[in-house]
């Protein structure tokens, strides 16, 4: 009967707006929440049999979904911890609970934000429990290879705030100019240049300069000893300079028009490394051997490097890297999702790399709470992605999301929500009264 099947559309119409009431209450609740992804319900007919002299209501479904792939205007903070996603994925997190408890199903989670912070043992969470994940770096700064379609390689993100380290010199520029004139077979010309070791103390890298003499023992014009000694290979029991001796190599310079001043050949001495004539390099092996410092004395032809021109000695540019031991001040990450620590030293080292997350379809991630989501059937496998690279967005330090919503939109949703509403009560109170003229004919 059409009259009853009025009633019934009715009913349903009343239970589809509820539905609808429900995700509008929701999003205008978490309309200032950090992250929060708007729930949104859509109908859709149901449609029974129909003949061309009868009409039968089938009445309405609704259906509800997330839009996860809406993203949130991004607000600035004053944390460096603070992050958030610019564009498309997901920072990998999972709960402090599952992470305590190590016979758990530790369900990876994802999340477009959070505010995090380190808790006593140093582990980067928020303050509802999630913990931030990353693939750890290695000692010197780089990031292994990791599988992209398993979460076995990410550990939770540790930052030791009473860490130390020391950043060992791998480079040294020896930018010196020698005299050209005023030279004997009497002049030595010292000089010391610091270094760091691996252990972080600090040596020195003796550099001295001689004349070159004949078999006779006369100056050759435009041509250099350079002896190289290391303090850290250094014997208290040697009695002769050359068993501390680490390289040395004749140098002669161009005295031409278009090169003077600058070297002509550089030549090692005995065993000593080679001369790397492209990049303008000899690569010592220093501390007794553990550590490597790549010595650039400038290319043949090259004014930046060992010139000799006028009658001065002078150490114009001399340089290295690497610094002493220094405490941990600031932790910081980058738009490609590298964990920067940086020590009062200006050292700055690479400690974790957090990857993004992404699927197929956003909008099939099973929702949960605190603004997380889990891999579904809908949603497709998993990919960890390089911040910036594929399809992924950046990742913002010193930001948050913001909440989806827009309240104002919601308001009139809500207007319309309780017009629909009311329209189907009316509709049910119609056909009650339709209903009961029909029992008041048999009176």
């Amino acid at each position: 009967m059409s009259i009853s099947s009025s009633l019934n559309a009715g009913v349903a119409g009343l239970a589809a707006n509820s539905t609808k009431l429900s995700t509008i209450s929701d999003n205008i609740a978490n309309s200032g929440t950090y992250g929060y992804k708007r729930a949104e319900t859509e109908f859709s007919s149901m449609v029974l049999s129909q003949t061309a002299n009868s009409y039968s209501a089938g009445g309405v479904r609704a259906s509800t979904s997330r839009i996860v792939d809406e993203q949130g205007a991004l607000v600035s903070t004053s944390n460096a911890l603070d992050l958030a996603v610019s564009g498309r994925g997901f920072l990998p997190v999972i709960s402090e609970v599952a992470l305590e408890n190590a016979q758990s199903n530790q369900t990876l989670q994802l999340t477009t934000t959070g505010a995090f912070r380190t808790d006593e043992d140093g582990v980067l969470k928020t303050n509802t429990g999630l913990v931030l994940l990353g693939w750890p770096a290695n000692a010197d700064g780089t990031i292994p290879t990791y599988a992209r379609d398993s979460v076995s390689g990410l550990q939770p993100v540790v930052i030791n705030a009473n860490q130390t380290a020391g950043d060992p010199t791998t480079k040294v520029n020896l930018g010196v100019n020698l005299p050209a004139v005023d030279v004997d077979d009497t002049t030595s010309l010292p000089l010391s240049v610091e270094y760091y070791g691996n252990l972080g103390t600090s040596e020195s890298l003796n550099v001295t300069f001689t004349p070159a003499l004949d078999t006779s023992g006369n100056v050759i014009e435009n041509t250099w000893t350079m002896e190289l000694r290391d303090s850290a290979t250094e014997d208290d029991a040697a009695t002769t300079a050359d068993e501390n001796l680490l390289a040395s190599y004749t140098l002669v310079f161009d005295n031409t028009t278009t090169n003077g001043g600058t070297l002509k050949s550089v030549t090692p001495i005995g065993t000593s490394p080679a001369y790397d004539s492209t990049n303008g390099t000899v690569t010592l092996s220093a501390a007794e051997g553990l550590q490597t410092i790549d010595l650039t004395i400038g290319k043949i032809g090259d004014t930046n490097g060992l010139t000799q021109l006028s009658d001065s000695f002078s150490p114009t540019n001399v340089t290295r890297d690497g610094s002493p031991v220094g405490s941990l001040t600031t932790v910081e990450v980058d738009e490609n999702g590298y964990v920067n620590a940086t020590y009062d030293t200006g050292f700055t080292r690479t400690i974790y790399q957090i990857p993004l997350v992404d699927v197929p379809n956003a909008n099939g991630l099973t929702a949960n709470d605190n603004q997380t989501f889990e891999i579904s059937g809908e949603s497709g496998s998993f990919f960890l992605w390089d911040a910036g690279d594929g399809p992924t967005g950046a990742i913002e330090g010193y930001a948050r999301e913001g909440s989806s919503v827009d309240v104002a939109k919601e308001l009139t949703d809500l207007i319309q929500t309780q017009r629909a509403y009311s329209s189907n009560a009316k509709v049910i109170q119609t056909v009650d009264e339709m209903l009961q003229e029909t029992t008041n004919i048999k009176r």
